[in-house]
């Protein structure tokens, strides 16, 4: 963390919760959960470790996002508004029906999102084509995706598995946030897809598991991912369903829940407190 101390990152992911919350609260409708436990990686992403430019968000030699668990892009959004890519009040506007912050992410719409997705599957497919993209026009730029746990029983997931180990896609780092949920409840009941780092390393990635709320991990994980030749890399992403907000932690329910108005001042609290302690 050269340019970025672990406090700044830190506060930094805690704002980026806020903004979540903001958001959620606002629609009264949303993703919470897996957008707050993403929080951390994506905060280290846009801020230590993607090449981008805000006033210029087209740039053609930046590093590309994909995220493919689309449905928390209260995450995303809340990043990409801290970085300075559109004002941050435009967050209480999330899925408003005039509002150009979907309920997914959308690239003709939204400054700094480089693909428009939600169907899951279809995030990390994207990924692999603008990774090989890369390396086929001799460009410098890395390509990084986050997808779900849940998401990787999809079988479109490992269609792109298998396409980004056969073209040597080690310009593509993916990030996957095993924080256990999904919407119906643990993800070893509704359809097991673990030991999901054997399973990438059989289908010939390079596999780090780290703890996905830990920024010198973090840092350290990113950082090898960079070494690595002829291989994709996949960060296997411990986390914390609802990271940050008490009531919110590991529990299956706020999915796709937004907070009532006494939920959302506790939430708001617990963080500012957290922020103040740091």
């Amino acid at each position: 963390m050269d340019s970025v101390t672990r406090r700044e990152l830190q506060l930094t992911a805690a704002n980026v919760r806020l903004g979540i919350l903001e958001e959620v609260y606002s629609a009264s409708s949303g993703h919470p959960g897996g957008s707050l436990s993403i929080a951390d990686v994506i905060t280290y992403l846009y801020f230590s470790e993607m090449r981008v430019r805000t006033e210029e968000p087209e740039w053609a030699d930046r590093d590309r996002f994909v995220l493919s668990k689309g449905h928390t892009c209260p995450a995303l959004y809340a990043v990409l508004a801290e970085k300075g890519f559109f004002p941050k009040e435009d967050l209480k506007t999330f899925r408003h029906v005039d509002s150009y912050l979907q309920g997914h992410p959308d690239k003709k719409h939204i400054p700094g999102v480089d693909m428009s997705s939600g169907s899951l599957g279809q995030g990390i497919s994207a990924a692999c084509g603008m990774a090989l993209a890369g390396k086929l026009q001799n460009k410098s730029f890395r390509v990084y995706t986050v997808l779900g746990d849940g998401e990787s029983q999809e079988g479109q997931v490992w269609e792109a598995a298998m396409f980004a180990a056969h073209y040597k896609l080690d310009n593509l780092c993916a990030v996957l946030d095993f924080n256990g949920l999904q919407i119906d409840g643990k993800i070893t009941d509704v359809m097991n897809p673990t030991p999901l780092d054997d399973k990438f390393r059989a289908f010939g990635w390079h596999v780090i598991v780290i703890d996905g709320h830990n920024f010198d991990e973090i840092e350290a994980a990113f950082a090898e991912a960079r070494t690595v030749s002829g291989k994709p890399t996949l960060i296997l992403s411990k986390s914390v369903k609802g990271k940050g907000v008490s009531f919110m932690e590991n529990q299956a329910g706020w999915h796709g829940k937004a907070p009532n108005a006494s939920e959302y001042e506790q939430g708001v609290n617990e963080l500012r407190a957290y922020m103040a302690s740091l």
